[in-house]
């Protein structure tokens, strides 16, 4: 289908408001990109939020291979120049803007085919590619899109690197916070030798037992994710300089979720590790300070 101008700047309007309804931190990230950068991030983030609809949407019970493929055959159509519908477009026009590569894309559809068959994770090493699949690969996918700063020392793959460890950061700490949600799907996306490693059964998820081996745990699972966001925050230094504080703001947002998680005394069971907007921009001006050091180290 082809646009008028009119009609994309419309499209790109209804993936903002997405956004904003449904990764309130992320959106909030974005606004500090330049308009075209923010507006390309918006259209990734909705066709992956359409993507994992297909598996834990209100019409999940309906998808199967079949519903998959299908989603993959119109993935190719969008970097052919055939989007189907208005949302389509918007990622159509960004790959064409940007170059971007669709690997990440096919990789995503071939998490939701894993969290159809899969409802646990034996080992961290399960549970890591289960990550990469569904977030690790949006670190990829925006890469392009951020830019690599032109000073930029060392490889371009460590630059990817980087991106891959923000989204397994953040997948991370999605699990941590989402425990309960996700039991009453019937999933558990913890390592079970982990758990069973601190004496905690599946029932005791699913009864939110918050015990002394469960605090435990979670200080490991904790800490786990810190690493994540670590290395990431390290990359951060070769992106494009526009593109690093939107890039550590989310970043430093996300580490508030863990934060909020110790404050509950490490109980995700019955309580949410929510971040306030008032908290959330204060850690603006932190991340300004961070990019702008960044900005200075590198040019010296």
């Amino acid at each position: 289908m082809k646009m008028s101008d009119e009609l994309l700047e419309d499209a790109y309007e209804r993936c903002r408001c997405v956004c904003e309804e449904y990764a309130k931190t992320f959106y909030l990230g974005t606004w500090l990109m330049t308009e075209e950068r923010r507006k390309a991030i918006w259209a990734i983030y909705v066709w992956c939020r359409r993507t994992d609809e297909l598996v834990d949407g209100p019409n999940a019970t309906h998808t199967n291979e079949v519903v998959l493929d299908r989603w993959e055959q119109r993935l190719e159509d969008i970097f052919q120049v055939r989007p189907y519908d208005m949302l389509d477009a918007t990622l159509t026009d960004t790959v064409y803007k940007f170059p971007i590569d669709i690997m990440p894309f096919r990789d995503m559809i071939e998490g939701m085919r894993m969290d159809m068959r899969k409802l646990r994770y034996q080992n961290f090493k399960e549970l890591y590619l289960y990550c990469y699949y569904v977030a690790g690969t949006v670190g990829l996918m925006s890469v392009p899109v951020m830019g690599i700063a032109p000073e930029s020392y060392g490889s371009v793959n460590e630059i990817y690197n980087a991106a891959l460890n923000l989204g397994i950061g953040n997948q991370l700490t999605n699990i941590l916070r989402d425990v309960v949600e996700d039991a009453h799907r019937g999933r558990i996306y913890l390592p079970q030798d982990e758990l069973a490693e601190f004496g905690i059964s599946e029932e005791d998820v699913f009864s939110r037992r918050v015990t002394d081996r469960w605090r435990a745990f979670m200080k490991e699972q904790i800490t786990r994710a810190r690493l994540y966001f670590d290395q990431a925050e390290e990359g951060a230094s070769r992106l494009n300089e526009a593109s690093r504080w939107p890039v550590l703001a989310s970043l430093l947002l996300y580490r508030k979720i863990l934060d909020s998680i110790e404050k509950n005394d490490y109980d995700n069971l019955t309580k949410r590790a929510n971040v306030g907007r008032t908290e959330k921009l204060l850690m603006l001006p932190l991340a300004f300070a961070r990019a702008t050091n960044i900005s200075k180290v590198s040019i010296q």
